[in-house]
């Protein structure tokens, strides 16, 4: 990725860097509320990483001429987003069994959406910056 590319994934790199410190260092407080600090880092760090190839997913496509490259972008990183977080809380789920962390895959859910509202921002801002889009 270039420079340009990097500017758009810059407030996904701050979300994830500002979460992960609170969940570092907030664990009394996480813990006190009944969140468990492991599952929220490693569902944050899952997380950014299906955002990241979601993205990647995206600015390659926004490089092709044809506008089905697009659509078939937009339907392949929802498909890749979608199957890493949910093999990522099956892994889960199937390990805990009954020790699930309801709070925690609640907050991940909730960070799922920021991710996914930052991209579209930032897509619809690469979109703006294309001349034939």
């Amino acid at each position: 990725m270039n420079k340009n590319a990097l500017q758009f994934i810059r407030p996904s790199l701050i979300v994830f860097a500002a979460a992960t410190a609170f969940f570092i260092t907030g664990k009394t407080f996480l813990e006190k509320n009944g969140f468990s600090q492991q599952v929220l880092i490693y569902g944050n760090l899952v997380l950014f990483g299906a955002s990241l190839v979601a993205f990647y997913i995206y600015y390659t496509a926004l490089k092709a001429n044809k506008p089905q490259a697009f659509v078939r972008a937009m339907y392949g990183s929802f498909m890749a987003r979608f199957f890493i977080v949910a093999i990522a809380a099956f892994i889960y789920i199937s390990i805990a069994k009954k020790d699930v962390n309801k709070p925690a895959l609640i907050a991940c859910a909730v960070l799922y959406i920021l991710y996914s509202f930052i991209e579209i921002r930032a897509l619809t801002k690469l979109l703006k910056e294309k001349k034939n889009a």
